[in-house]
């Protein structure tokens, strides 16, 4: 795959994840606005909790690579995907991780 499809199918689908999310989410968060009990829906069942669990170590994950990056590699900006990664949703700050990271290291870094 060359860089052009990359950043393309980044972009794609980290959008697509914060249209979904925005479709989803939004419309009953602003007829209730409570965010700690949005968070907490996540947890109403065993197969839910299993999906935010999921999301939640992968943010996580995220964390860690983006701080040792920062160190090892200089990347700039990361602390933006971390916000992204916290709402919308990992999917589009990995994405934007991604993105930037092929940006400022080159083509060969991932």
């Amino acid at each position: 795959m060359n860089q052009k499809w990359f950043t393309a199918l980044l972009f794609t689908i980290g959008f697509s994840f914060l249209l979904i999310f925005c479709a989803i989410v939004v419309p009953p968060l602003l007829a209730n606005p409570d965010i700690l009990g949005a968070f907490a829906m996540g947890f109403v069942n065993p197969y839910a909790s299993g999906y935010a669990m999921d999301a939640i170590l992968c943010w996580c994950i995220l964390l860690v690579w983006v701080i040792y990056e920062a160190k090892q590699h200089q990347i700039k900006y990361g602390w933006i995907a971390l916000l992204l990664g916290m709402a919308p949703g990992v999917a589009t700050g990995f994405a934007f991780y991604l993105y930037i990271r092929m940006r400022q290291i080159g083509n060969n870094a991932i």
